[in-house]
């Protein structure tokens, strides 16, 4: 009779198989890139450039981590929740800043977006908003008139419109437009605590904010207007969970349903991908389900009105003259007239997991293990109740519910092709939701230690692109 794998050495393991991946991915990306330049990034899976440096950042940054790591699972045990949340932002905006400063204001906040082929280069070409939209598509195939540049054509228009209105409302430039990218993603953390304790309860919320405080994601939210992204999708699914597991009045959750569909509807305008999270609200309405043993009561008003809210920016954006559908379609055309066609679809499919590892870190991987355990397992496991007709399930497998919901859409994404390289920053919305799982580890430090010096190492041992 075998004896089972104590919790903790099966951490472990999850963590050294994840950390084989990376190291599987850059020595195979290494002699991919050296034997064909195929690959289009310097410092495979990442695109990033090796150049170890220090900044005026490195000392807030190592200053965060130590606090976070020693005082970081206590104080989120005993705050009262109210004060939790604004703690988790403040900390979370300290990291952020600290390790986009450690890069220097220049070049690690101000002139990240203003890149050839980054969003404040086309300001001036919305003058006329309207007429800019009506016209979007004819700019988005390679050798049009007036081609978009790469990332303008990539997303819909809603997230050139953000950069647009920070302009037209006093706000010009790379540096407001960074500092707006780390302060509304780092809002995310809050976000996803907020979810967290309507679907698995506060202790779960509790032991999972040092860990989305400290995430090795924050190299990539600041500055990226991914982090934007990531925030407007955090905040849709929060107040969906918010509005259908019944907390607050019948006016709350009416309100939180229809703001949960105007956030939704906005997050598929700033990204075609992003469609996706309409599984991780799939599995917030699962999980909702198993917490109460039935859709909870309460929530057909907030349910109606979600879809109301999310036909809101579509309807705004096609009655101005865009067309998502044929965007998309164009969209996809422009992807394999550029690298995208070149870039090898059989690295890049296991790679792009290597590049979410480096992004979660070593404790989502072990955490992730526990997830599946707690969500699918035979004896305990949320599906298996819902199979069996059993109580409601543990708060762990809630936890593991949703985060298995999140994986599931990111693997979508992987195989769809559509996202060859640089996932670090463009999956950070789906990364935000696989940190809870942290929550269900033991050792809280010393997996926080493990993320804050994979954070540290990778700020400062490599120049990232983002």
């Amino acid at each position: 009779m075998t004896r089972p794998i104590r919790p903790a050495l099966r951490d472990l393991a999850a963590a050294t198989a994840a950390a084989l991946l990376v190291v599987a991915a850059v020595v195979v990306g290494r002699r991919i890139q050296s034997a064909h330049r195929t690959l289009f990034v310097h410092w495979p899976p990442l695109y990033a450039e090796w150049a170890p440096h220090l900044g005026p950042g490195t000392p807030g940054a190592l200053l965060v981590a130590v606090a976070v790591v020693a005082y970081g699972p206590p104080l989120a045990s005993r705050l009262r929740w109210r004060a939790l949340l604004p703690a988790a932002w403040a900390a979370s905006l300290a990291w952020t800043w600290s390790l986009a400063l450690v890069d220097g204001w220049h070049r690690g906040v101000a002139v990240r977006l203003t890149t050839r082929n980054e969003y404040l280069q086309v300001i001036g070409r919305f003058h006329d908003i309207p007429a800019a939209l009506r016209d979007f598509t004819q700019h988005i195939l390679a050798g049009s008139e007036g081609q978009w540049p790469a990332h303008i054509a990539g997303h819909p228009p809603a997230a050139t419109l953000t950069f647009v209105l920070l302009d037209r409302a006093g706000l010009r430039g790379g540096g407001w437009a960074g500092a707006w990218c780390i302060v509304t993603g780092t809002t995310a953390c809050v976000a996803v605590l907020v979810a967290v304790r309507a679907l698995a309860g506060q202790e779960a919320a509790r032991r999972a904010a040092p860990f989305l405080v400290l995430a090795p994601a924050a190299v990539w939210v600041g500055a990226s207007a991914d982090g934007w992204f990531t925030a407007v999708a955090a905040w849709s699914v929060a107040l969906f969970a918010t509005a259908v597991t019944g907390r607050g009045g019948r006016g709350a959750r009416a309100a939180a349903g229809l703001g949960s569909g105007l956030l939704f509807g906005l997050t598929c305008y700033l990204s075609y991908g992003l469609t996706l999270f309409a599984l991780v609200l799939a599995g917030v309405l699962l999980t909702a389900r198993l917490r109460d043993g039935a859709v909870p009561r309460g929530s057909a008003l907030p349910m109606c009105l979600f879809p109301l809210g999310a036909a809101v920016v579509p309807l705004v954006f096609t009655l101005a003259g865009f067309d998502w559908w044929e965007a998309y379609r164009l969209l996809v055309t422009r992807y394999y007239q550029g690298v995208g066609g070149t870039r090898p679809y059989g690295y890049w499919v296991w790679a792009n997991l290597a590049c979410t590892v480096l992004v979660a870190g070593p404790a989502t991987a072990a955490g992730l293990v526990r997830a599946g355990g707690a969500a699918l397992g035979p004896r305990g496991g949320a599906l298996a109740r819902v199979r069996g007709g059993g109580g409601p399930p543990e708060a762990g497998a809630r936890l593991g519910v949703l985060v298995l919901s999140a994986l599931l859409a990111l693997l979508v994404a992987d195989l769809s092709g559509m996202s060859k390289a640089e996932t670090e920053r463009i999956w950070l919305p789906f990364v935000l939701w696989l940190l809870p799982a942290c929550a269900l580890l033991t050792r809280p430090r010393a997996w926080l230690a493990a993320q804050a010096v994979l954070a540290l190492l990778l700020n400062h041992l490599l120049l990232t692109g983002w």
